[in-house]
């Protein structure tokens, strides 16, 4: 399995975990073919499984640590 930086589009709030339905942080192209969207808590759960069927993984987890941008009203 190998880490990717997001090639594709980025993941937005729109996009959802395929097991809980919250706010996908990570998108899997899986060998079979298709992808995967999990939130970070699922991927964690999940990631010794996912290692064993993923082509790629697409990791924005770093965004849940990120500064929230300023509000712009203020």
């Amino acid at each position: 399995m190998t880490t990717a930086v997001a090639t594709s589009a980025p993941l937005t709030a729109e996009d959802r975990c395929d097991r809980c339905g919250a706010q996908a942080y990570l998108r899997v192209a899986l060998q079979a073919g298709g992808e995967l969207m999990f939130c970070a808590h699922h991927a964690r759960e999940h990631e010794d499984k996912l290692k064993e069927v993923a082509v790629t993984v697409v990791d924005e987890t770093h965004k849940l640590h990120g500064t929230p941008a300023p509000d712009a009203e203020r």
